[in-house]
C-alpha cells in the first residue's frame, strides 16, 4: 500500500468532495475547466505521463483501496480520498459500480491554427462536424488514437469531448490526444487547408472510393453527423470519396466510418 496519507470521507456534504457532487446534473451544467474520470483505465491514463491533464484529486471506496496501491502511488500530489461505498453513492448521486473516480483539469485551450503547426510533415488528423453524441465522440477519439493520428479537430456544433461518458468510451483517449475547436466548421476547413493538409471528406455519395486513397503527406479525415452529413458548400471544397455497402444502405455509424477511413490512410506507417 502507498504511504501516502488517504483522507477518508464520512460525509457526503463534506467540502473537500464537493467537486463530486450529483455528477449526472454537473455533466450538463460543466465544471469549468474540470471533468471527472471514471474506472481504472481511464484514471491510469489520467495519472500517466502520456496524459495531457492533470489530476486534481482521486475518490476511491474504501474496500477496493488495497487492491489500487499502485493507482493511488500514482497520484502524486493530488489528495486521495477514500469512502464507503454507500457514501460514495450519496456524494454522486447514483450507484458507482466502479468505485473508481478522478477530479481532472482539463488541458489549455490552442486555436486549431497552434495545434496543426506542432505537427510534424507526414501525419493525419480527425476533423469532426457536428459531432453531438457523447458515445460517438468518445468513439472518434479511441479510434484517432488507435489508428495514430495526431489531433482530433473539432467545429462550434460538436458537443465536448471532456464529457464523462465519452471520456469513458474514448478509454481515457480524450486525455492523450490534442484536440482543437474551431469557430466554424468553414474556419476549420481554412485552418487545415493553410496549414497544407489535403482534407477528404467522407461521403456517401462521393464516386471516388476510399480503398483507393493512398496515405503519406499532411492528411485530414473529415467526418459529419451521421443524419444530415456534411454541408455541400463545405464538400465542395474538398477531395471527397465514399465506402461502397450492400443491401440498400447509404451509411455507417460515424465513429465506424471513422476507423475505416483512418485505417486506410495510416496503415503503412503503423505496420
Amino acid at each position: 500500500m502507498s504511504a501516502i496519507a488517504i483522507q477518508f470521507i464520512d460525509d457526503p456534504a463534506d467540502p473537500r468532495v464537493a467537486a463530486y457532487r450529483d455528477i449526472r446534473e454537473r455533466d450538463l451544467t460543466g465544471r469549468e475547466g474540470l471533468f471527472v474520470a471514471e474506472g481504472e483505465v481511464v484514471i491510469r491514463t489520467l495519472l500517466s505521463p502520456t496524459s495531457l491533464c492533470r489530476a486534481r484529486s482521486l475518490l476511491i471506496a474504501a474496500n477496493r483501496l488495497d487492491a489500487q496501491g499502485e493507482l493511488v502511488a500514482a497520484a502524486g500530489e493530488a489528495p486521495v480520498y477514500a469512502a464507503s461505498q454507500a457514501v460514495m453513492d450519496a456524494i454522486a448521486g447514483f450507484p458507482l459500480h466502479r468505485g473508481l473516480l478522478a477530479l481532472g483539469e482539463k488541458p489549455v485551450e490552442r486555436t486549431v491554427a497552434e495545434t496543426l503547426a506542432d505537427l510534424p510533415e507526414e501525419c493525419v488528423v480527425l476533423a469532426c462536424a457536428e459531432i453531438g453524441n457523447h458515445d460517438n465522440m468518445g468513439g472518434l477519439f479511441r479510434n484517432a488514437a488507435a489508428f495514430g493520428a495526431a489531433a482530433v479537430l473539432r467545429d462550434e456544433r460538436c458537443c465536448d469531448p471532456f464529457y464523462r461518458k465519452a471520456i469513458r468510451v474514448s478509454v481515457g483517449a480524450v486525455l492523450r490526444t490534442p484536440s482543437a475547436r474551431a469557430a466554424s466548421l468553414e474556419q476549420l476547413i481554412i485552418a487545415l487547408q493553410a496549414a497544407r493538409f489535403e482534407v477528404i471528406a467522407l461521403s456517401p455519395g462521393a464516386g471516388e472510393r476510399l480503398s483507393g486513397l493512398a496515405g503519406g503527406g499532411r492528411k485530414a479525415v473529415l467526418v459529419g453527423s451521421e443524419g444530415p452529413g456534411l454541408p455541400a458548400e463545405i464538400m465542395a471544397l474538398v477531395r471527397t470519396v465514399g465506402i461502397p455497402m450492400a443491401g440498400g444502405f447509404d451509411s455507417l455509424n460515424v465513429a465506424v466510418t471513422s476507423a475505416l477511413a483512418l485505417y486506410q490512410v495510416t496503415a503503412v506507417s503503423i505496420r
